[in-house]
């Protein structure tokens, strides 16, 4: 082979490598995709877990009740955690206080039935 047909081959090698390397990502997960809880997710990547409480089962929050909440630094607000668990499906959400390891902690109700609430710096609801 040629010298010049070996430069124009490593010339398209190096400058279009780095194409073939990049990812886009767009849109939304398909509707029956699995959460990360329950695929097991990428370990390293900060995502809250997506389920929610269970209403056929009082004082539960379906696989949310077996999240393990994660220590850290918790940068959320007392307002936002708030909303977070009235997404979650819980009412009359009082006591909330972020203890020494990041969780912020409190009570509320699930279908008329009090529980222990927590939440992580992930998002991540739980009940107690």
């Amino acid at each position: 082979m040629s010298p010049r047909a070996l430069s124009m081959i490593a010339a398209i090698l190096i400058l279009g490598g780095p194409a073939f390397a990049q990812t886009t990502t767009s849109g939304s997960p398909a509707p029956d995709s699995k959460t990360s809880a329950k695929s097991g997710g990428q370990e390293a990547v900060t995502r809250p877990n997506t389920d929610k409480p269970e209403a056929s089962k009082p004082a539960t929050a379906h696989s949310a009740a077996d999240a393990k909440l994660e220590e850290g630094s918790n940068s959320f607000t007392e307002a936002q955690m708030h909303k977070r668990l009235e997404n979650a499906g819980y009412k009359d959400i009082k006591g909330l206080k972020k203890d020494d390891k990041g969780i912020w902690r409190g009570q509320a109700t699930l279908n008329g039935k009090a529980v222990n609430v927590g939440v992580d710096f992930k998002g991540n609801v739980a009940a107690q």
